[in-house]
């Protein structure tokens, strides 16, 4: 039985779009294996978007979504992120799924993914490689020109230190095109007026001070001991973001004193 008959029941639900997302995209359409995609981002990427598709008959696989609403009959869900972080990432898993050997593009993406540059670095990946595995990830997340200006603007006007953290008052909404530009920083946060996510030393042991949001999907982390957190797109007032900036700051200064 080929691979297009041995999952003709299976409907996959993509989530946020990145370069993971993406190389996942080529591999279905590759194996010619059904799946929806709703050009989500990280902000919205809830199962519920695609609650229309559900039915009894067939199995469904989520990709990286928010479990926001009761899962279908028949579902699988792949992500490495929260209380799945300690996961392969979800190239592997859906690669794993299928039987598909991953080549060296996307064993980077999936690096990237699950430890951002220091795990393509462990891979022995070239600067080169690492730079156009980056410039993709950001495109894939829609990172415009624009956006890039901003990032470069908000790194020269807005960088701060504080207790031996960088901090940065981000002027776009797209925090990775200043993260790339200030790699490699131990403990790097960034912030708007509507979001933050801290990057790097720590980063699981501030994840485990915000269960509660993280539980009521408004937080997220991944990335392992040192990877990330964050306080999703406007899940929270102004107030209270403002209140968890200066929470995760005393913690993290607590734990590197």
């Amino acid at each position: 039985m080929d691979d297009k008959n041995k999952f003709m029941n299976h409907v996959f639900l993509l989530g946020g779009h990145d370069l993971e997302m993406m190389e996942i995209m080529k591999i279905l359409s590759l194996k010619g294996i059904y799946y929806y995609d709703k050009n989500l981002k990280w902000n919205n990427a809830f199962l519920s978007q695609y609650k229309e598709v559900f039915n009894k008959h067939y199995s469904f696989v989520g990709i990286e979504l928010v479990s926001d609403i009761p899962a279908p009959q028949h579902y699988i869900l792949f992500d490495h992120h929260n209380q799945n972080a300690e996961k392969p990432s979800a190239i592997e898993q859906v690669a794993e799924l299928l039987g598909v050997t991953l080549n060296r593009h996307q064993q980077l993406v999936a690096a990237n993914d699950k430890g951002y540059i220091s795990a393509m670095e462990k891979m022995e990946a070239t600067k080169q490689e690492i730079e156009e595995i980056r410039r993709q990830d950001r495109k894939a997340q829609g990172v415009t020109d624009e956006h890039e200006k901003l990032a470069e603007m908000s790194i020269q006007k807005n960088l701060t230190s504080k207790n031996r953290i960088t901090i940065v008052k981000s002027l776009t909404t797209s925090f990775s095109a200043i993260t790339d530009r200030l790699f490699p920083t131990e403990r790097l946060l960034i912030y708007s007026d509507d979001a933050l996510t801290y990057y790097g030393q720590h980063a699981r042991e501030i994840a485990q001070s915000f269960t509660l949001l993280i539980e009521e999907h408004k937080a997220y982390y991944g990335g392992g001991d040192n990877g990330y957190f964050g306080i999703a797109n406007e899940s929270l007032s102004h107030e209270e973001l403002q209140q968890t900036k200066d929470k995760l700051i005393q913690k993290l200064t607590d734990l590197i004193a």
